[in-house]
């Protein structure tokens, strides 16, 4: 009877030092969606290839879909080497036509959380044979200073992604033509010549 009570009452304990606890925080994570129209096959091409991102994610990339391959993203090609955007960023894993995980670096503008990485996680599902919806998982943040302003740029960012790649199966391949020219005296003010206007 006693060791009934005995174990009773160290039960009773520990379930009650576990109640006592604080939750434990969730995960800090940026998440959203989208459903485009377009095959989970050309989906799964615009996100793993050089020339699909060059559709709608920016004006040029390095894209090897193998593990440890580089998935560079260059929303400013005409900028210096390591200055362009997603330099350096390699791909971690992934599933065909299901699920692809990458590297990824905060913008020039916060060179200390640029130092870092975080990872970006992209799911497809297909609705269909005209219709995947697309979701994209970003993780890996710490707290404080410019990691803050990374996950509220990123908080941003994402979803422009999307909408561009909404756009472009719904209009068409993006054209940079008037983003490239819009770049071009930013890198002229910065002393660095785009590679047209080398000799």
């Amino acid at each position: 009877m006693i060791k009934i009570r005995l174990f009773i009452f160290w039960t009773a304990t520990v379930f009650l030092a576990a109640c006592s606890q604080p939750p434990a925080a969730p995960e800090r994570a940026i998440h959203d969606s989208i459903t485009v129209k377009a095959s989970v096959d050309e989906v799964w091409n615009a996100w793993t290839t050089s020339d699909g991102i060059k559709t709608f994610f920016a004006p040029d990339a390095k894209v090897e879909l193998r593990v440890d391959g580089p998935f560079q993203i260059y929303i400013n090609p005409l900028a210096a080497p390591g200055m362009k955007g997603a330099d350096e960023m390699r791909i971690i894993g992934f599933q065909d036509k299901k699920m692809l995980s990458f590297t990824w670096n905060a913008p020039p503008s916060l060179p200390e959380a640029r130092k870092q990485r975080t990872i970006v996680i992209v799911r497809l599902t297909a609705r269909g044979d005209a219709l995947t919806d697309v979701s994209i998982y970003h993780i890996g943040w710490g707290e404080g200073g410019e990691w803050d302003k990374a996950f509220d740029y990123f908080s941003k960012a994402w979803p422009n992604v999307l909408k561009n790649l909404k756009k472009r199966f719904d209009d068409g391949p993006i054209d940079w033509t008037a983003w490239l020219e819009q770049l071009k005296p930013k890198i002229v003010r910065a002393g660095v010549a785009a590679p047209e206007q080398k000799k």
